[in-house]
């Protein structure tokens, strides 16, 4: 967490001294106080309009009764968007800009869902939302899960996991019956 807010104080000093040392003497104070404030007002028109349409597809996606991940992450993304162009500086306005249009907002929505929700919900989870579940047995069985083959998973032949072959001396009666009669 320190890191990313680092980062994030990080950024808008690059963006200082690279309007210091390089936008000012070759632009100069008026041009380049113009430049960021312009690009500051489009950046913000264009976030609002792409807000607009992410909660229309919002709308829509919940009215046929799906979720809409990709469009949350899309909003998270927008919102994101106006926070760099409200910093003043050129970097915080490109990096507003890449998180504004939406052909380059899909590469980082991909890397948002793999890298921060997939890994948190999973977290949260504890694996049931994507499926990395752990299937070697129980945990503090004292048999352990057993031996494990090349992919992490029960070796052929071990007994435990998917291939094992079903004993019917060994299984114990049970009554599946629902009914109220016992």
């Amino acid at each position: 967490m320190l890191r990313v807010i680092g980062l994030l104080l990080l950024i808008p000093l690059f963006d200082i001294v690279l309007l210091v040392t390089v936008a000012i003497p070759f632009l100069g104070p008026l041009v380049t106080v113009a430049l960021v404030v312009l690009t500051a007002l489009i950046g913000m028109l264009l976030v609002r309009a792409e807000g607009r349409a992410t909660l229309r597809k919002i709308q829509q996606r919940l009215a046929v009764g799906e979720l809409p991940t990709d469009e949350l992450i899309d909003g998270g993304l927008l919102i994101a968007a106006g926070a760099f162009f409200l910093t003043p500086g050129l970097v915080t306005d490109f990096v507003g800009l890449l998180l504004a249009v939406p052909f380059t907002r899909y590469p980082v929505r991909a890397a948002t869902r793999r890298w921060v929700v997939q890994p948190y919900v999973d977290a949260k989870t504890g694996g049931f939302a994507s499926g990395q579940v752990y299937v070697g047995g129980f945990p503090n069985d004292e048999n352990g899960p057993g031996p494990t083959g090349p992919d992490g998973g029960p070796s052929p032949g071990s007994g435990s996991g998917p291939g094992t072959s079903f004993d019917p001396e060994e299984a114990t009666d049970v009554d599946f019956d629902d009914s109220d009669e016992n």
